[in-house]
């Protein structure tokens, strides 16, 4: 059998062992290299023979959007799995238009990311539905945002201003620079009639947009 050679790309070592773990549980696949980051990726494809890779979205220093879209110009022929903890619709259906072969959620139990690897391996794609529990957020959210005239951006940005996160760690996560998301905090401010980070917490608690 021919081997399957594949290219983990994410930063967080704990998860990169285990993904490796049950990759290498594949018949015929063995993981070749790691990658922390976008442009360690893609010296590691220059440098290289690689057959499928498994992409994270948010990396420092070129995040899995540049990356990709870096890959299908030098590589058109690589087999590429998104794999990611974000399952907003409108964000897979771009990934499909840069070109991926996949998108898997990271919460996906691991025989379904083996048979997400082999399908896309033999020349299927595979993007995964959103489980039915995302769809009735996505429902509730529909209703909360037409209720406050917020954009789900802006809903987005509330919760994770909840959390504590800053301007700069919104922005890398949601792929924006620092003056959309600034841009963003003042208009929520204004629709909510909120300016302070204690009354957005305790809208965001009150509102469920927040564990």
């Amino acid at each position: 059998m021919m081997t399957l050679r594949l290219v983990i790309a994410d930063d967080h070592p704990l998860l990169v062992d285990g993904l490796q773990k049950v990759l290498e549980e594949i018949e015929g696949v063995r993981v070749v290299a790691t990658a922390g980051n976008g442009r360690e990726l893609i010296n590691i494809l220059r440098s290289n023979v690689v057959d499928i890779i498994l992409l994270d979205l948010q990396m420092p220093k070129m995040d899995g959007i540049d990356s990709l879209k870096i890959i299908r110009k030098e590589f058109p022929k690589l087999k590429i799995i998104v794999f990611s903890n974000y399952g907003q619709d409108k964000l897979i259906k771009e990934i499909k238009l840069l070109g991926a072969n996949g998108y898997l959620l990271k919460n996906v139990p691991s025989p379904t990311l083996k048979q997400a690897v082999v399908a896309i391996a033999d020349g299927n794609n595979w993007f995964q539905d959103l489980h039915p529990e995302i769809r009735q957020s996505e429902l509730f959210n529909n209703e909360f945002i037409k209720k406050y005239q917020l954009t789900e951006r802006e809903t987005e940005i509330i919760g994770k201003i909840a959390k504590g996160l800053t301007t700069k760690e919104i922005a890398g996560e949601l792929f924006l620079s620092e003056f959309t998301i600034n841009t963003h905090r003042r208009n929520i401010c204004r629709k909510l009639n909120i300016y302070t980070p204690v009354g957005l917490i305790n809208f965001a608690k009150e509102h469920g947009l927040v564990s």
